[in-house]
Parts: structure tokens; C-alpha cells; sequence
């Protein structure tokens, strides 16, 4: 039986694996790209999700990575719609409204879902959500919450 895998699987895969630093993963790719090959991931998904981290931490450290005003309103693009479904769309406007996400952290996650090229259900994009976070300076509290919500539910479905 194949299983298909996404990028996002493989994302999630070294980010339960190695929650320390992106760093660090991006660092030891050789050593990483054996690891995740003998788990069972294609390389292609392998490749596309060291490149979609190395693009987020480029992004992240891009100066000209323009701030947003608080106060502005977001209106999604079809893209987005398209990658995006209604739920979806409605989580990221409820975790801006709960200042989990800044106008900053939003567009960061909004490229990186784009990044993806394909639809997210809720669970991919709340892990989507907890990377970003983990990456961006400042963002510990937010990140945090992140985490309980993904790991909470995750611990609840398991019972």
C-alpha cells in the first residue's frame, strides 16, 4: 500500500522531530534527507520542504519584508480561496482578532500557505501557523498557544 505524502507531512515530521531550531534542520540536510528517506518520504517532498523552510527564513529575515498596520483589513486573493477553504480562511481572521497572529506573522503565513501550492485542511495549516510562529522572533507567546492547540486536540483525538 503507497501512501502519499505531502510537503506538509514532511514539515510536520521535523518539526516533531526537531522543535529546537530550523537552523539546525536546514543545516544538517544531507544527514536530514537520509533520515526522512528511510522513514518512507519521496524525495521530492523532501526537497520542497527544505526549500519552503530556507524560503521562510529568508522571508523572516528580509528587512524589506513590509510591516502592516493593525488596523488594515485582509482580503483574501483567489489563490488564497483556492489553497484556503471557508473554515480555513476564518481560523486565520480569528487567531488575528485574538492577536495570536500579527498583520506581519498573517502575510508570512499566507506566503508560506501559498508556498505549498496545494489545498490545506485545518490541521495542516494550524501546523503551518505553529512553524511561522516558531520562526519568527518575538512571537514565544503566540507560538505557545500555537502548540497547546495542535498538541491538545491532537492528545484529545487520541484518547
Amino acid at each position: 500500500m503507497v501512501i502519499k505524502q505531502s510537503v506538509v507531512d514532511v514539515l510536520m515530521f521535523l518539526f516533531e522531530q526537531y522543535l529546537g531550531d530550523e537552523n539546525e534542520v536546514i543545516d544538517e540536510r544531507d544527514h536530514m534527507q537520509v533520515r526522512l528517506e528511510e522513514v518512507g518520504f519521496e524525495d521530492r517532498e523532501i526537497d520542497l520542504a527544505f526549500d519552503w523552510l530556507e524560503e521562510l527564513a529568508s522571508i523572516r529575515d528580509d528587512r524589506g519584508f513590509a510591516p502592516l498596520q493593525k488596523n488594515s483589513v485582509r482580503v483574501f486573493s483567489e489563490e488564497e480561496k483556492d489553497i484556503l477553504n471557508e473554515d480555513c480562511r476564518g481560523f486565520i481572521m480569528h487567531l488575528e482578532q485574538s492577536d495570536i497572529l500579527t498583520p506581519l506573522t498573517r502575510e508570512l503565513v499566507l506566503d508560506r500557505v501559498i508556498a505549498l501550492d496545494h489545498p490545506l485542511n485545518m490541521e495542516q495549516l494550524k501546523w503551518i501557523v505553529m512553524i511561522v510562529l516558531h520562526t519568527h522572533p518575538g512571537e514565544e507567546n503566540a507560538f505557545a498557544w500555537m502548540e497547546s492547540l495542535v498538541f491538545d486536540e491532537f492528545v484529545d483525538y487520541m484518547q
